[in-house]
């Protein structure tokens, strides 16, 4: 059965407002195995920067990508106040539901998006673990199909054309995985699969697949792209190289 369970973010400098007026929304969207429990740090971060929040809790075990996304998205949406733009941040494979999603839904007012540690390109772990036993029962269907082949469904989604920022993680708690992957990588998706062609901006920070998005400097970053649309980068001197580490 679908678990619904969306945290809404309403109380400090927000709580004396009627949602009506509250502007802008922010849907986030947890990781594979995963819940809304672990994004909960970051929904009081984005709370205490002016923003509505919408945690979305869903079942990422129990279903295909194609299905968790409509019901995961449209669960965000419904959560939103009637205006102002909404924006998404994603850990790991939430970030492809919303790829997916807007791949196949116009959203009239979308904002902007920051995915962490995302496997745009898949993960080599998926294609080295993916058929060992125990591996679906584990991750379920969607995770099965985050592999780096062809037939994966991160290579069936295009480029973007919507504001998109990307912070990828270089550290890794998990050595046995991080073997499987290209370096640097987190443990789970290496920097490189991280990129997404289309993306406005780009950041490579010190921190774990399963800890990126409890980082306080990733927060931090978070809001600065979703008010300036670009991360608040060390060096600015080159503006044409998106490469960049906090």
């Amino acid at each position: 059965m679908w678990k619904r369970a969306i945290t809404l973010i309403t109380t400090g400098v927000l709580g004396s407002l009627p949602l009506s007026v509250t502007a802008e929304c922010v849907v986030l969207l947890h990781g594979l195995a995963r819940s809304a429990a672990s994004m909960t740090p970051m929904a009081e971060h984005l709370e205490s920067s002016g923003f509505h929040v919408a945690n979305i809790d869903y079942p990422s075990r129990e279903q295909s990508i194609e299905q968790l996304a409509p019901r995961a998205i449209d669960d965000g949406i419904a959560a939103c106040p009637s205006e102002g733009d909404i924006h998404f941040v994603t850990h790991s494979m939430g970030g492809i539901l919303v790829r997916y999603y807007l791949g196949e839904n116009e959203l009239e007012r979308l904002g902007k998006v920051v995915m962490l540690a995302p496997p745009n390109q898949g993960s080599e772990v998926v294609d080295v673990y993916g058929d060992v036993p125990g591996f679906e029962w584990i991750n379920g269907p969607a995770g099965k199909q985050l592999g780096t082949g062809e037939d994966s469904l991160p290579s069936s989604l295009g480029p973007v054309d919507y504001d998109v920022g990307v912070i990828a993680g270089r550290k890794s708690i998990n050595f046995l995985l991080s073997q499987s992957l290209p370096n640097p990588d987190d443990g789970k998706v290496s920097v490189e699969a991280t990129k997404l062609e289309g993306m406005r901006d780009f950041l490579v920070v010190d921190e774990a697949h399963p800890f990126i998005m409890r980082d306080e400097d990733v927060m931090a970053q978070v809001v600065h792209f979703l008010k300036e649309g670009k991360f608040a980068h060390a060096d600015e001197s080159s503006p044409d190289d998106m490469h960049h580490s906090i």
